[in-house]
């Protein structure tokens, strides 16, 4: 079942919003509906089915070997820090963590000062 496009992203915001990541901005990225942090995309949907998110380049072959049924790599992204996923396919607390993952690829280093110490203070706190 497909959750259409404005329901990947509503579901993006939500996670992203529950990872407390800061600074983020509605946009688009080619034409797509995207997340942003500082200017720059960190997660885009393509479609309904894909979504496409930044990764450092030499993170890429991990995660396609680790789960293949959810990562999947075309031509068009090779060589590129950038990976699909199959929405569908990947459960909230997965795709929470990539959203971070990418956010921190992506985030200018004020941000990611900012969300550290914030990280650290809610993991002190408990």
């Amino acid at each position: 079942m497909t959750e259409g496009v404005e329901g990947v992203l509503a579901r993006l915001k939500r996670l992203a919003k529950e990872a407390g990541l800061p600074g983020i901005e509605e946009s688009t990225s080619y034409g797509n509906p995207a997340l942003k942090v500082g200017g720059k995309s960190f997660v885009a949907v393509k479609n309904d089915e894909t979504v496409v998110f930044s990764i450092p380049i030499d993170h890429k072959e991990h995660l396609l070997a680790m789960a293949p049924d959810i990562y999947f790599q075309t031509n068009h992204y090779a060589g590129w820090p950038h990976l699909p996923l199959r929405i569908t396919a990947i459960g909230d607390d997965e795709l929470k963590q990539r959203l971070i993952d990418a956010w921190t690829y992506r985030a200018p280093k004020k941000l990611m000062s900012a969300y550290r110490a914030q990280t650290f203070s809610r993991a002190s706190a408990r």
